[in-house]
């Protein structure tokens, strides 16, 4: 019986470590990343496409400091597909994006003056 008790003891540590230690791990990773990075800010972007359908935008923007990312063209998924009506393509912007489930997101967008 003892022995068992230290089998399941042993078992429970474990699938404990197994468990938690790589989420754990990945979101301290995200969390230094973004402390790092600052607090998020506004991007200057250009807009290139607009897929209202899907709910998507391809921009050129600067870099994404609070993500640390460098300037790129890639496509952002809108949180609110509203977003896409107040924009058109080759509109200069300033967006707010954020890292929500798995996608990059804009959560925010205006016409830079």
């Amino acid at each position: 019986m003892k022995h068992t008790n230290q089998l399941l003891a042993a078992t429970a540590i474990a699938l404990s470590y197994l468990l938690s230690g790589p989420a754990l791990a990945q979101a301290s990773a995200e969390q230094s990343r973004t402390d790092a990075a600052g607090a998020p800010s506004l991007t200057d972007g250009e807009i290139r496409k607009i897929d209202k359908e899907a709910g998507k935008l391809t921009i050129k923007h600067g870099e994404i400091k609070h993500l640390d990312m460098p300037g790129m063209t890639m496509v952002f998924v809108a949180k609110d597909k509203s977003l896409l009506d107040k924009v058109q393509a080759g509109d200069k912007v300033r967006f707010m994006v954020a890292y929500e489930n798995g996608k990059m997101t804009i959560t925010d967008i205006q016409a830079a003056h």
